[in-house]
């Protein structure tokens, strides 16, 4: 049971605590109010540059869909840009320079291809390569006319 609440506990007081930290550290250098004003500007800042990538990862999403390849690379970049929107707009420096790395292509694309093989979900048979599907249909043909006591009429024959 630990080992399902050691991540909502590091989430609920580690990076808080972490953020807290950082926010003092940065109002000693700083200042108050520049450190205030610091934090708005990465969080819209970071809104402008996620609505930019997200348009064009939702461009080459559909490219790849159209063209009849494999779009869980593109969705996948899209949802790793969604954490990177919500990182941004949690106040905090730290949630901030992972949003921001999260911006950069080659790193959200490696990131993706790290994550791909364990989210990745088989294709069905019908759609792998190599793999022939006939669908069919089952009919039951009587051979020798119905008695009158048989509680199941014979089928009507089908035309096509």
């Amino acid at each position: 049971m630990w080992r399902l609440l050691l991540p909502v506990l590091l989430l609920l007081v580690v990076i808080p605590a972490v953020e807290i930290a950082t926010f003092i550290r940065v109002g000693d250098i700083i200042g108050i109010a520049p450190t205030v004003a610091l934090t708005i500007f990465t969080a819209a800042l970071g809104i402008f540059l996620v609505r930019l990538q997200g348009l064009s990862t939702l461009a080459r999403l559909q490219q790849a869909m159209f063209a009849g390849g494999d779009p869980f690379r593109e969705m996948l970049s899209g949802a790793l840009l969604l954490l990177a929107g919500i990182l941004l707009l949690i106040p905090g420096f730290v949630t901030d320079v992972i949003g921001f790395l999260l911006l950069v292509p080659p790193l959200r694309h490696g990131l993706a291809r790290l994550l791909a093989p364990r989210l990745a979900v088989p294709a069905p048979a019908s759609q792998q390569p190599g793999v022939t599907v006939i669908e069919a249909e089952v009919v039951h043909v009587r051979k020798e006319p119905a008695d009158d006591d048989d509680p199941v009429p014979p089928l009507p024959p089908r035309g096509r």
